[in-house]
């Protein structure tokens, strides 16, 4: 859904997947702030920022790692919310969420911010997802907020019907094995994506390895990896497209356990756009599905994501 209608409302989001969110259910003119890190739909990065962050991002995956360590260690905030901007916006509402400090700005942080805010006291709305169905959940709890019900059911009978077609597909075609697909949520250190990304797996049809839906991502050793033996192996690096993850891709590719993988042997290694796509909790966590179901089932779906969303690696 991409239709706009007139909102009595001012809004902010501090997070990219609220700020697709906000605008699938037809509120992009009431935007009127965002996070750093907001850049989708094309066009809200003119919005101002309201919030920065204190992770050098342009460094190697094993330094931010070790950087995010420490700071969560010493109980830093990895982020910061610019409290002068929030009160020349006067937001009505503040889209916040509860899930991952490491991903973006804390609850805390924002509490503590309003709480320091003279002219206004917006009202803070704080979305913690980790499966499918919080992800209907948090539609309907926004779209309650700002009065707009029927769009948001709407944009969930529009959503799951896309998600439907994606399974009915795969159960048509009467496949009886399913791949074993392994996702990288970052490359050094291992770790495997976690929360929603097993579900997405399998709706698409196959067998997830390593990671359990609802629950956090866990570091893996290599040691794991190849004993997962994964006949796909999808790598989805957290805030990174996928020139980024090519750049990355290094530290995997001189471990001497790299070819012992069979993913790796049958040339069945991914690159995605993690950052636009699995990494945000939002409407596109369908795309997101659409994507996984072009990799695995190439006989299946056509690629209209290739290119822009995944890629086929070179190694």
């Amino acid at each position: 859904m991409n239709s706009t209608f007139s909102s009595p409302f001012r809004l902010v989001s501090l997070l990219p997947s609220i700020t697709e969110l906000l605008c699938a259910l037809g509120m992009r003119e009431s935007l009127v702030g965002r996070s750093h890190e907001c850049d989708y739909p094309l066009g809200i990065e003119t919005l101002p920022i309201c919030t920065t962050s204190s992770i050098n991002t342009k460094q190697s995956s094993l330094d931010i790692d070790r950087e995010v360590r420490q700071a969560l260690k010493q109980a830093l905030s990895l982020y910061q919310v610019k409290i002068e901007t929030l009160q020349t916006l006067k937001p009505d509402f503040i889209f916040t969420q509860a899930q991952c400090e490491v991903c973006a700005v804390s609850l805390h942080e924002v509490q503590l911010a309003v709480s320091q805010m003279i002219d206004s006291q917006p009202q803070v709305i704080s979305l913690q997802p980790t499966c499918l169905e919080d992800l209907w959940q948090d539609i309907e709890t926004v779209a309650q907020a700002l009065v707009c019900e029927a769009t948001g059911r709407q944009l969930i009978h529009e959503l799951q019907s896309r998600m439907q077609h994606v399974s009915q597909t795969i159960n048509h075609s009467y496949q009886t094995t399913k791949s074993k697909v392994l996702c990288l949520e970052w490359l050094e250190p291992l770790m495997t994506a976690g929360n929603w990304v097993p579900e997405l797996v399998e709706l698409a049809g196959a067998e997830s390895l390593l990671s359990k839906a609802k629950a956090h991502s866990p570091y893996i050793n290599w040691k794991q990896l190849t004993a997962a033996a994964p006949d796909i192996l999808i790598l989805m690096p957290c805030g990174f497209d996928i020139e980024r993850t090519k750049e990355e891709l290094s530290s995997l590719l001189k471990h001497p356990d790299w070819k012992k993988l069979p993913a790796v042997q049958n040339q069945q290694v991914y690159l995605t756009d993690g950052n636009q796509y699995f990494n945000r909790p939002g409407p596109r966590l369908i795309d997101s599905l659409e994507i996984l179901a072009e990799i695995i089932h190439p006989d299946l779906f056509p690629s209209r994501y290739q290119d822009q969303g995944w890629i086929k690696a070179n190694h």
